[in-house]
This record gives structure tokens, sequence and C-alpha cells, in this order.
């Protein structure tokens, strides 16, 4: 295993972010006796984006799981102040179902959409479309929408563009750069971008059943490292991004 203290990237972030918002020691998980998770500590900073790295079966959603309560656990998973986490799943079908935006996001909340989907870069004309028919970048928003609404100071997202076309990808990760900055935000992002691990995110966990590497995502340049978390095989989608066009860290 690899670890390294993974560093601020801005002067705002060491004196308004410097504690932890989330500590996890010596995590273990087993399904039917089987070994999911094993020895897995890492924290993260308040006001941070810690992506999650690795191979399909590695732990991830697992992880995410547990930090949500779901899935019994050994070793100690702390938050840190009163927390309130969002949620944002891999995967949401909607099949022939006649509900609108509106009528979703009315099950969490009786106010607040159109705030909650400008900041995802939506305008309220989308709450009258049927979830059915919204493309896929725009389900995605709505999805994140939903997580926001009422107010949470950590977001957990699954994958979030693994469902979107490579043009719509910019815009949910401009979403989730506002969201951070404007509302000092905790991100946990579970993603097989290294250009988004590398370039979206303060610090990365690499995970292969247990902690391959933890520290900052400059590192996934290292063809040493890429072995040591993926094996010989590649693990991580290259697509380009123009971050610096976008005022991305």
């Amino acid at each position: 295993m690899v670890v390294a203290q993974p560093p601020s990237r801005s002067p705002t972030r060491e004196t308004g972010a410097a504690a932890d918002v989330l500590r996890v020691a010596n995590l273990g998980v087993r399904l039917d006796h089987v070994p999911i998770l094993e020895d897995v500590s890492f924290h993260v900073r308040r006001g941070t984006t810690l992506a999650i790295v690795g191979p399909n079966g590695a732990g991830k959603t697992t992880l995410f799981r547990v930090l949500l309560g779901l899935v019994p656990h050994t070793g100690t998973v702390e938050w840190s102040g009163p927390v309130r986490v969002g949620y944002v799943p891999q995967h949401f079908v909607v099949t022939d179902v006649p509900i609108t935006v509106r009528d979703f996001l009315g099950f969490k909340s009786e106010a607040g959409f159109e705030e909650s989907l400008a900041a995802v870069g939506l305008e309220g004309g989308v709450l009258r479309k049927r979830l059915d028919i919204l493309s896929g970048g725009e389900m995605q928003r709505v999805l994140i929408a939903w997580a926001v609404l009422d107010r949470p100071n950590v977001l957990l997202f699954d994958e979030p563009t693994a469902t979107v076309d490579i043009g719509s990808e910019d815009m949910l990760y401009e979403a989730l750069n506002r969201l951070e900055k404007e509302s000092n935000i905790t991100v946990l992002l579970i993603t097989h971008d290294i250009h988004i691990a590398s370039q979206y995110s303060d610090a990365v966990l690499a995970l292969n059943r247990t902690v391959r590497f933890f520290g900052a995502p400059s590192r996934l340049s290292e063809p040493d490292l890429l072995m040591e978390i993926f094996g010989s095989g590649s693990g991580l989608a290259e697509h380009k991004h123009d971050f610096g066009s976008r005022g991305f860290r």
C-alpha cells in the first residue's frame, strides 16, 4: 500500500477546512463470510473532494453503503459534527412512469426546487418534464438537485457520469465544482476516469479490497502506482476534458 498525506490545493482550504469531516479506521466488511473490504483507513477534510478509484469489484460501492449505514462492518467510521449526507446512485432507471421532475422532487421536499435546479445548471422549466424523456445528463443533474434539496454538507456520488454522453460530463462536473465552492460541501466521488480523479479531486483513495493508495491525485500519472492499484490491466477510463478553461482545480 502507498500512503501519502493529501495536500490542500488552496490557501483557503488550508485554514478553513483543516478539520476532518470523516475518519475511517481499520474498516472491514464480510458478506457471506467473503472479505469485501479489509483494513481500510483514510480521512476526508471538510469542504474537499475525495475521488475513490479501483477496478471493478474493488469494494468502492460497498464503502459507500457502509458510510450510509446500510452494511455491517468492523472498524470505525467517525463523522465529525452534525452531518447531513446526500447520495446520488450510479443507476436510476425510469420507464413509462408518468411522473414529472416537480413530482419527483416533491417526494423529498415541498419547496426549494428552483434553487436546487439552478445549483446544477437547470432552469425551472424542466420541472414540467417527465422523468422518462430527460436526457442522461439532465437526469443526473436532476438527481443531484434531489440530493441537495435538504442542504446536505456531504455528497456521495457513485459514478455520476456512467450513463451520460461525454458532452454532458463537463456540465455535471461544473455543477459539482460550483456546489462545492459555493456551499462548502464535502464530496466523495467514485470514478473510473483518470482525468476526473487526478484533476478534479483534492485527494485520491485507491481500493482493491484494501487501500492501495491514499494521497495526492497528481500521483496518478505514475505508471508504477497505476500498476500497484490496477495490476496489469487498465482500470481507469482515459477521457479527455478541458478543465483548464472551466476553472477546475
